[in-house]
């Protein structure tokens, strides 16, 4: 497929499944289309081949689609809900109902002026849906407004005006209510949309000058005063400040950033004065990357909702079979064909599947949107599923459970030299090396603001330690058994180290003229969350929590027991950590994996649900897994489980809502009791449920 074939649009006015459906089949039916793909949720249309947007929008008329251009920003105007022309109409519809009804209460039904009022509201309320449904009736095509438009027809034919005048009221309510309500939970992408502005100060040639963002290029320097959004991801060239990440990572606390670190646009600037170096063009920033995502998650289809979609298509027609067979069965034995008729047109009316249709992708939408804003990137309703459904997680131990760092965790001297002396003494041989370790010991050292010293004969022995002459002085700082060939180590220093080591911490010996001073214990520590996170999760119901590292078993048993984690498999590479995942499936049903989306690669793809953390900082994260916890942080993990859960429980509800309902009603056929007042009120309460009851998801916070 050619780059040039593929086109994507923005869409307006797309108010219901239904009508996405419609608008595809439309699409599609265009002679140099070959494939095409509406996504209801995210409001948007790709498809593979050619077609202008005039040609588009003509395939839309039906229910006045809108179409733009994707690319560059695009303000959309926000009617208001009582100015929407659909509304106005409907309250006109209102007036012209009620003048009406009490006409007929004071003389009859059949007056002349009553049927004129009558008519009146029908033609105005439901015009653009009478001219949709003929239009499909000419087609065979039989969806929603079809069905309405037949029941329509039908009871003013048999003199039923008043009902017929009352259903396309209470019609247009509901789809100006349903379009209202999806609006709404289409209202967290545009917030991510609206997060990053449109145009930035940049200094490039030694002048200052503002420029939209699509005009600013990969090392232009961006001048953020406090208080401004940064508008590009970047480089911190100048100054420091903290800036506030939650649109993009979801963390409630403000980040200090200096030079050096990373910016991400859309993140609001608090203190400081930066100069940042632009890394990345608008298209490629971290936002424009989250909004593309969430909005292709959107539009896949979770599993339930690929049932729902194959129900209704088998559905509808059984609908219309029924409807058939209550209208010309029973006269046939009983008689009173306009009683039964009457029936089998209420039988289309709440027949209408809209609200079993748009009962799962609205709780997708909604569970999506809500954990993009809180940082966490789910990409696609069948993993918000599966998130929901899991029964073990397996960690990752470095940068995951742990900081993924080492840090110097206890110091202990011989009781003659001061701690800050033996941490001079270690800094100063120390800053000579690169090793992991050394750059802990030099932090530390910094925290108590020791200088190190230049020093002599500085020598690096394999497999042992270092050593070097400081101030004339020869120094060493090695593994415990180097230093017991050196010198005589007390029992209870060696008691004190061999804890130490059991609890997975590698300790250094320091000497000094070959005589012990003190000793370092360095460790990759576990996160200050860790624990009441496997805490939370084991209280969320999941079964199996199991640890998978490449790290020695006992580093990776003492980490596993201050966290709470029973199950170890240590030791492993990335290839060993692939087959354990294999076979977690294979024993405990749906499993997800946490890792940081580089070595844990291949665990994440096997994974029933691949979470990667930190997918703000790393693109193989956002591209490899499929939940991205935006922030390098574990706390949101116990809420995306929740939301998942929670989105499950509330699909159900939904779909046993708009068949319950509608089951209830046909059922009023049995006593003749089924009126197209009872059918109508039965699809639009079916439909406003499933969507008030999708909005709950809006309301789970971490």
């Amino acid at each position: 497929m050619k780059a040039s074939e593929q086109q994507e649009y923005r869409l307006e006015n797309l108010t219901c499944a239904n009508c996405a459906m419609k608008f595809e089949k439309n699409i599609q039916a265009l002679p140099e289309v070959k494939e095409v793909n509406v996504n209801f949720g995210a409001s948007k249309v790709r498809l593979v081949g050619k077609a202008t947007i005039e040609e588009l929008e003509k395939a839309g008329a039906f229910d006045g689609i809108k179409v733009h251009p994707v690319t560059g920003k695009r303000v959309i105007e926000i009617v208001p809900f009582y100015k929407r022309k659909e509304n106005i109409i409907t309250f006109v519809s209102l007036v012209l109902l009620i003048i009406g009804t009490v006409i007929s209460f004071q003389t009859s039904e059949a007056n002349p002026f009553a049927i004129g009022f009558f008519v009146a509201s029908i033609a105005i309320g439901g015009y653009s849906m009478f001219w949709s449904g003929l239009q499909n009736l000419s087609r065979f095509y039989f969806d929603m407004k079809t069905l309405m438009t037949i029941a329509i027809i039908g009871a003013a034919i048999i003199g039923e005006w008043r009902e017929a005048a009352v259903v396309v009221f209470l019609f247009a309510v509901s789809e100006a209510l349903e379009a209202y309500s999806m609006t709404k939970a289409r209202q967290s992408i545009r917030q991510l949309m609206d997060i990053a502005p449109s145009k930035a100060s940049i200094k490039r040639n030694e002048q200052i000058m503002e420029l939209g963002t699509e005009e600013i290029e990969i090392g232009d320097v961006l001048i953020v005063k406090p208080g401004q959004k940064i508008a590009m991801d970047g480089e911190v060239i100048l100054g420091n400040s903290s800036v506030n990440q939650a649109p993009i990572t979801g963390e409630s606390m403000p980040v200090t950033k200096v030079i050096g670190d990373e910016v991400f646009a859309g993140t609001l600037n608090e203190e400081g004065a930066l100069e940042v170096r632009v890394t990345k063009r608008v298209e490629d920033t971290t936002i424009a990357k989250i909004i593309h995502l969430v909005e292709e998650a959107q539009g896949e289809k979770a599993p339930s909702q690929k049932f729902v979609d194959q129900f209704a298509k088998y559905y509808t027609p059984i609908i219309i079979l029924i409807a058939i067979a209550v209208a010309i069965i029973p006269p046939l034995f009983v008689g009173d064909w306009q009683a039964w008729i009457y029936q089998g047109l209420a039988v289309l009316v709440v027949g209408c599947p809209c609200a079993l249709v748009v009962s799962t992708p609205v709780a997708i939408v909604t569970a999506i949107g809500n954990a993009a804003k809180q940082g966490v990137l789910i990409k696609g309703g069948v993993y918000l599923e599966e998130m929901g459904r899991l029964q073990a997680i397996a960690f990752d131990k470095t940068g995951t459970l742990t900081n993924g760092f080492p840090e110097v965790t206890d110091v202990a001297t011989n009781g003659v030299v001061s701690e800050e002396d033996m941490m001079h003494i270690a800094a100063s041989v120390e800053a000579n090396s690169a090793h992991p370790l050394a750059r802990a010991i030099m932090s530390y050292a910094a925290k108590m603001d020791v200088t190190p010293d230049v020093v002599e004969n500085f020598q690096s022995i394999t497999g042992k330690g270092i050593e070097a002459t400081l101030e004339g002085v020869p120094v060493s700082i090695g593994s415990m058994k180097w230093a017991n060939e050196k010198t005589t180590i007390t029992e209870k220093v060696q008691e004190e180290i061999e804890e130490l080591q059991s609890q997975g911490k590698s300790v250094m010996i320091i000497l000094r003229e070959n005589m012990y001073i003190g000793h370092l214990a360095v460790a990759d520590d576990v996160r200050s969350s860790s624990q009441s996170i496997i805490s939370k999760l084991k209280n969320l119901g999941i079964k199996h929590v199991i640890m998978l590292t490449g790290d020695h078993p006992t580093t990776a048993h003492a980490i596993a027991k201050t966290v709470g984690v029973t199950d170890v498999r240590a030791g492993l590479m990335p290839e060993d950590k692939l087959t354990a995942v294999k076979s977690l499936i294979a024993e405990r049903g749906r499993v997800a994996m946490v890792g940081d989306g580089m070595n844990d690669a291949p665990a994440l793809a096997a994974a029933s649900v691949g979470i990667a953390m930190g997918g703000a900082g790393t693109d193989a994260a956002l591209e490899t897994a499929d939940v991205a916890l935006m922030a390098d942080d574990l706390e949101k993990l116990p809420y995306t489980i929740q939301l998942s859960r929670k989105a499950l429980r509330i699909i159900k509800e939904n779909i046993m809502f708009a068949l319950g309902l509608k089951i209830v009603a046909l059922l009023l056929i049995i006593p003749g009791l089924l009126t197209l007042w009872i059918a109508i009120f039965a699809d639009m309460g079916a439909t406003l449920l499933v969507v008030l009851n999708s909005m709950r998801l809006l309301k789970i916070q971490k």
